[in-house]
């Protein structure tokens, strides 16, 4: 079964760092481009971070573009989300599924992890 698990969130003050890391199971990792998502109440998940399969290419909103880097480790099926420079309007529920043109498992979300930038 297709499985996320997210971690690496927290409190942090603005300016500040966090890695995010999402373990996977299930599905051929080391084929499938991987992507971070990120949702707020009341609003739609967006997407902000994707990179391919053998991390080639890696492509950013333009809100966290400069300040977050997605990157994957094939071997241990995790995918990873660095982000400093954090701002208020970063504090969201952070996820990771497949796929870079949407969710490849939109029925398989994980629990996600919380990101909250306050001072």
């Amino acid at each position: 079964q297709v499985q996320f698990v997210e971690s690496g969130g927290g409190l942090v003050q603005p300016g500040g760092s966090l890695r995010l890391s999402c373990a996977t199971s299930g599905f051929q990792f080391s084929m499938s481009a991987m992507s971070w998502y990120r949702q707020v109440p009341g609003k739609e998940r967006e997407m902000v971070a994707s990179i391919t399969n053998a991390s080639l290419t890696k492509k950013y909103a333009d809100s966290v573009k400069g300040r977050f880097a997605i990157s994957r480790d094939n071997s241990k099926n995790t995918v990873y989300l660095d982000m400093s420079s954090l701002k208020p309007e970063d504090t969201a529920v952070y996820y990771c599924n497949a796929g870079v043109r949407g969710p490849r498992y939109s029925g398989y979300w994980g629990q996600g992890t919380q990101v909250t930038v306050s001072s």
